[in-house]
C-alpha cells in the first residue's frame, strides 16, 4: 500500500540519532513552548499533531489507530506479521457486526446451534432460545485483522511492517518516547512519538517497557482440519464445547467451523505442558466426527487470564490481550480487544482536543481507563467467578452442563453475550436460575467456598 512504500519524515531521525548522540539528549528535553507553558497540563504543540505509535495490529490496535486517525491525530501502525493468524476460535457477538461495521462477507459461519457436552457426554442444545435473526459469527483472524488494518489506513493511519524491538520511556514529563523497530529483519529505526498504544498481546514488550506487571498466562492450541464434504455439512450452523479433565483441568475444548475447515483446539492455565496430550484428548472425543479430515494449519499462542495491574502508565496504554481483555469462562477476547482500542484511541483524541494539545497520564486514566473499568470490570470478575466454581473438576462441570440446558440461563447467557448489555431478567426467573444452580451443584457433590460467593452474588442480583 502507498502507506507502508512512503516513509514518514520522522523516519529520518535514523540518521541524526546516528550522526550525532547530541541530538538525542536534544529529542529528550521539553521543548521551549513546552517549558513556557508548564502550568497548562496539556500544552499546546506549536502547529503539529500530536504523534502516536500503536504496536499491534490486531482488532485492538487497528481500532486505536481508526479511531485516532479519524480523529485527526498522527497515527503510525506497526504490525510484524500481517499476514500471520492468531490461533483463535474466531467467534464474535452479533452486536459487534454493527458496531464496528463489520461486512457481511467476512463471516464465514453464521452458528445457529451449540452444543456443549459434559464429562459424561451429557449433551445439551444450547441454542434453543435463540431468535431467527440471531446468530454467533464465526470468522478467521487473518481476514478480520487485515480488514481492519486496511480500514485504519484509508482513514490516514501510516501502516508500518516492523517488528519493535523496545521503547524507550523518557525522563521528562512531555519529552519524546522512541519506538525502536526492525524493517525486514535488518535494518534498526527509532520513531520519537508523543504517545504509545501497546496492543502487542499477553507478550507485550510495550508492557515492559512500562513495568506493568507480570499476570497469568493460559495456553490455546488449536489444530484447523479440513473434513470431507459429508462430515463439514453437520458443522455447517454448528459449534460443539467440550468440558472434562480429558480435554483441559480448567477450560472447554471446543469445535468451530470455519470457511472450508473446522478448528479443533483447548486451552489452559494449569497444565500448558500438557496441552498436547489435552488436545489428543479433544480429538479422540470427537473422532467419529473429524475422522478422515487432513490437518491444514496448527496454531499456539498465550491467552491473559486477567487484566495487568498497571495499564496505564506516563502516556502509554495497554488495549486488547496487552491490556488482560480475555474473560475468563468464555474465553472471549475478539469483541473486548477492539472495543479497548476504540475507547482508548477516542479517548486520547478527545484529551488532546482533536490532536492539538500533549496528554497525561491523568488523562488517559480519566478518558479510558476509568470508562473501561466502569462498564466492564464486573463482567471480567463476575466470569472469573463462575470459572472457579464450574471448572474445578468434573462434578461441578456436570452441573454445568446440566444448568445449561434451562432456558432462562440460555436466555440471559445470549442476550448477554450477543448485545453486550446486561439481560432483562425477573425475579422470579432469577430466584429459579438461583434454586436450579444449588440443586446441580449439590446433586454433583460440589460444596466449599466458591459456591457460597457464587450463591452470595447472585442473591445481590436478584435483590
Amino acid at each position: 500500500m502507498a502507506a507502508q512504500s512512503q516513509p514518514h519524515p520522522l523516519h529520518s531521525l535514523t540518521r541524526t540519532l546516528k550522526a550525532s548522540p547530541a541530538s538525542l539528549e536534544l529529542l529528550r528535553k521539553p521543548s521551549r513552548l513546552i517549558v513556557a507553558a508548564k502550568s497548562n497540563p496539556r500544552p499546546n504543540l506549536g502547529g503539529r499533531k500530536l504523534r502516536v505509535a500503536v504496536v499491534g495490529g490486531g482488532p485492538a490496535g487497528s481500532s486505536a489507530a481508526e479511531s485516532l486517525a479519524r480523529g485527526g491525530v498522527e497515527t503510525f501502525l506497526f504490525e510484524r506479521s500481517p499476514s500471520a493468524a492468531k490461533p483463535c476460535g474466531g467467534a464474535i457477538p452479533l452486536c459487534m457486526l454493527d458496531e464496528f461495521d463489520i461486512p457481511s462477507h467476512l463471516v464465514d459461519r453464521k452458528v445457529t446451534h451449540m452444543k456443549i457436552i459434559s464429562p459424561s457426554n451429557l449433551t445439551v442444545d444450547f441454542g434453543k432460545t435463540l431468535k431467527p435473526h440471531e446468530f454467533i459469527s464465526m470468522l478467521r483472524r487473518e481476514v478480520l485483522d487485515s480488514y481492519l488494518r486496511s480500514r485504519a489506513e484509508s482513514n490516514g493511519a501510516v501502516s508500518i511492517k516492523a517488528l519493535v524491538t523496545s521503547l524507550e520511556v523518557p525522563s521528562s514529563p512531555h519529552a519524546p518516547y522512541l519506538v525502536h523497530y526492525t524493517v525486514d529483519n535488518s535494518t534498526q529505526k527509532p520513531l520519537a512519538v508523543d504517545c504509545v498504544v501497546g496492543a502487542d498481546g499477553a507478550n507485550s514488550k510495550v508492557a515492559k517497557s512500562i513495568h506493568a506487571g507480570n499476570y497469568a498466562c493460559a495456553i490455546a492450541f488449536q489444530e484447523r482440519i479440513r473434513l470431507p464434504d459429508h462430515k463439514m455439512e453437520y458443522y455447517n450452523n454448528l459449534a460443539e464445547m467440550y468440558v472434562g479433565n480429558d480435554v483441559s483441568p480448567d477450560f472447554y475444548a471446543w469445535v468451530f467451523p470455519k470457511c472450508d475447515h473446522v478448528a479443533v483446539g483447548t486451552g489452559t492455565l494449569r497444565s500448558k505442558k500438557d496441552i498436547k496430550l489435552l488436545q489428543s484428548g479433544i480429538r479422540a472425543r470427537v473422532l467419529p466426527k473429524i475422522e478422515g479430515g487432513k490437518v491444514i494449519k496448527v496454531e499456539a499462542h498465550p491467552i491473559p487470564e486477567h487484566p495487568r495491574p498497571t495499564r496505564v502508565r506516563g502516556r502509554v496504554a495497554l488495549v486488547g490481550d496487552a491490556a488482560g481483555y480475555v474473560t475468563k469462562c468464555s474465553g472471549e477476547g475478539i469483541y473486548f480487544a477492539a472495543k479497548s482500542g476504540r475507547m482508548c484511541g477516542e479517548a486520547i483524541v478527545r484529551a488532546s482536543e482533536g490532536g492539538d494539545r500533549m496528554i497525561s497520564e491523568e488523562d488517559l486514566k480519566r478518558e479510558y481507563l476509568k470508562e473501561w473499568d466502569a462498564k466492564y470490570i464486573n463482567t471480567f470478575r463476575f466470569l472469573d467467578l463462575l470459572q472457579k466454581v464450574f471448572y474445578g473438576n468434573n462434578a461441578a462441570r456436570e452441573a454445568l452442563v446440566e444448568l445449561c440446558g434451562d432456558e432462562y440461563v440460555q436466555r440471559m447467557t445470549f442476550e448477554s453475550y450477543l448485545y453486550k448489555k446486561l439481560a432483562t431478567g425477573n425475579p422470579w426467573g432469577d430466584l429459579k436460575m438461583l434454586s436450579g444452580t444449588i440443586g446441580s451443584l449439590v446433586r454433583c457433590n460440589l460444596v466449599g467456598r466458591e459456591m457460597e460467593v457464587f450463591n452470595q452474588s447472585v442473591l445481590a442480583k436478584v435483590v
